[in-house]
């Protein structure tokens, strides 16, 4: 008698429970693929930021970036004709013989502000933050400089340091000084315009660095103190490197800010004597707006150097941001 073996069916047998569930997991992904409300709320939130961010920043750019690689006149600015000449607006700058005076005095000028705004606004960051008697009433009036309009700081710096009827050289006559010739010599204008721009920028130094301060607790101070460690030592050891974060932003910030400084140079020198006092700001706009015949192709091009040198700044803090993040 022969015996008859049964294959066993390997046909994939679909589950009763998977079937019922496939359609609802279906309906689900569809579901989590369309917006929800709170999503089209972001995006409301975010489209007011959005639009002001390209109509502000990222269309002027690009029109500063298509300025510098045609060849612009008055005509074809109108018209909207100018031939593409690519990177010839950018050699014909670092030809200029301007070039290399106001890569310079952009440097020192933007190197000395920094240094001196940073060092006072922290000392007085420092005293005040002692919470003495009318310490908060000395705070707001050296906010003073900070809200005033620049063409209101700069018109009166101009006036103190004018040569004939200046506060400053009437002191310096005063203690047995001759008189100096702060704006219209090639010597001193620079350092004219440095010393008013520290002025306008220690008040954004002194609040950003005492807002930094606040966060320190007072009891590794006061632990510090136990320790015998005097006024110096805590601020080496305590202060300082604590308010690091703090200090590397707003270095970044005054350094952004410094290198586009136009207005307070413009208003008290012009960027003269005999470009003694030029900058790539007050140069741009020589270029650009200064002449009878413009060259805005070399002016963009300028103006798109100190935007290349406050995106490479910023990625170095940033880069330094992510290693301190790191370690």
């Amino acid at each position: 008698m022969k015996s008859t073996t049964q294959v066993p069916d390997r046909r994939p047998v679909r589950s009763r429970a998977g079937a019922a569930t496939a359609a609802p997991a279906r309906a689900h992904a569809r579901a989590r693929r369309r917006p929800t409300s709170q999503q089209w709320a972001a995006w409301a939130f975010l489209a007011p930021v959005t639009l002001y961010l390209a109509l502000f920043y990222a269309y002027p750019l690009y029109r500063n970036l298509d300025l510098s690689l045609r060849n612009y006149t008055v005509r074809s600015f109108v018209q909207g004709d100018a031939p593409f000449t690519g990177l010839a607006n950018y050699r014909k700058v670092f030809d200029d013989p301007t070039f290399a005076p106001a890569l310079l005095h952009t440097a020192v000028f933007t190197a000395v502000c920094l240094v001196f705004q940073y060092a006072i606004g922290l000392a007085l960051a420092v005293f005040f933050n002692q919470n003495f008697r009318l310490s908060a009433t000395l705070r707001a009036l050296f906010l003073v400089p900070w809200l005033l309009p620049l063409i209101v700081s700069a018109s009166t710096w101009s006036w103190m340091l004018n040569s004939d009827s200046g506060i400053v050289n009437a002191l310096l006559h005063a203690i047995g000084i001759g008189p100096v010739n702060w704006l219209t010599s090639p010597s001193w204008s620079l350092t004219s315009v440095i010393i008013a721009n520290i002025w306008i920028g220690v008040p954004f130094n002194l609040v950003v660095l005492y807002s930094g301060l606040q966060s320190i607790p007072t009891s590794l101070y006061e632990a510090a103190a136990l320790d015998g460690a005097n006024a110096w030592r805590r601020f080496w050891s305590i202060t300082f490197p604590l308010l690091r974060p703090v200090s590397a932003i707003t270095l970044l910030l005054g350094l952004v800010y410094t290198l586009k400084v136009f207005d307070i140079i413009w208003i008290m020198t012009k960027g003269g004597p005999a470009d003694s006092s030029t900058t790539f700001a007050t140069w741009s706009y020589q270029l650009g707006f200064g002449n009878l015949l413009p060259a805005f192709g070399p002016g963009a091009a300028v103006g798109n150097l100190l935007v290349v040198a406050a995106l490479v700044f910023g990625l170095i803090y940033l880069k330094v941001q992510r290693k301190q993040a790191l370690s």
